[in-house]
């Protein structure tokens, strides 16, 4: 089974794939996590990106379609396959069909921009072990509430996590990657799931609309 999960940034389509990647044994491809990687590595790609992506903006089409198309060629998705943040644009999807990639369905996790502003700026990160926290959601357990409740780190706000930088995401989400709703609505081939507050409850939703 070939998915692509669609929803505005802080929208929770990563967790939503990684749930049904377990349940359906098929990876769950981030563009996000390539691309953090090289980033941290520090490569000239991953020099370039950050630029472009702390300013909230997209990266190239053609960089990313090569990206993915390198991806999706290993073994692991010899059996089928889950998007989370691919594609993010018409070009990007035409660039999907054509390398031959035929979509089974796409899930479109939808929450509203105030309560996505309001989810993505109470995120916390520890700058050394990585792991993730949320103010309201998911507090670290740390007495002190700006550590890390594993390493004990200090805790830190990404830059594209910042309010500001929040809302400039969303208005190029909605300008460039809103439109794929309809390509894909168009094609017979999108599920729309109302994003709720209880994690648990957006996944049933999830599995129900795939029917898994």
């Amino acid at each position: 089974m070939k998915i692509i999960f669609l929803g505005a940034p802080g929208a929770g389509k990563g967790t939503q794939a990684e749930l049904v990647s377990k349940r359906l044994g098929i990876p769950a491809i981030s563009t996000g996590a390539i691309i953090r990687e090289a980033i941290k590595n520090g490569t000239p790609f991953g020099l370039k990106a950050k630029e472009i992506i702390e300013k909230g903006n997209l990266l190239p089409d053609d960089t990313v379609n090569g990206l993915m198309k390198e991806r999706i060629a290993e073994d692991d998705c010899k059996n089928g396959f889950i998007l989370d943040g691919y594609p993010r644009t018409i070009g990007q999807a035409k660039g999907l069909e054509e390398m031959g990639v035929e979509i089974d369905a796409v899930v479109n996790i939808y929450v509203s921009d105030e309560d996505i502003i309001k989810r993505m700026s109470g995120r916390r990160v520890c700058k050394a072990c990585g792991a993730t926290y949320h103010t309201i959601y998911n507090p670290t357990p740390a007495e002190d509430k700006n550590t890390c409740g594993k390493c004990g780190s200090e805790l830190i706000i990404r830059a594209d996590d910042l309010p500001e930088t929040v809302k400039n995401r969303l208005d190029v989400y909605h300008e460039q990657t809103a439109v794929l709703e309809d390509w894909y609505s168009k094609k017979g081939k999108l599920l729309t799931v109302e994003g709720q507050e209880v994690l648990d409850d957006t996944t049933k939703l999830t599995f129900a609309a795939l029917g898994i």
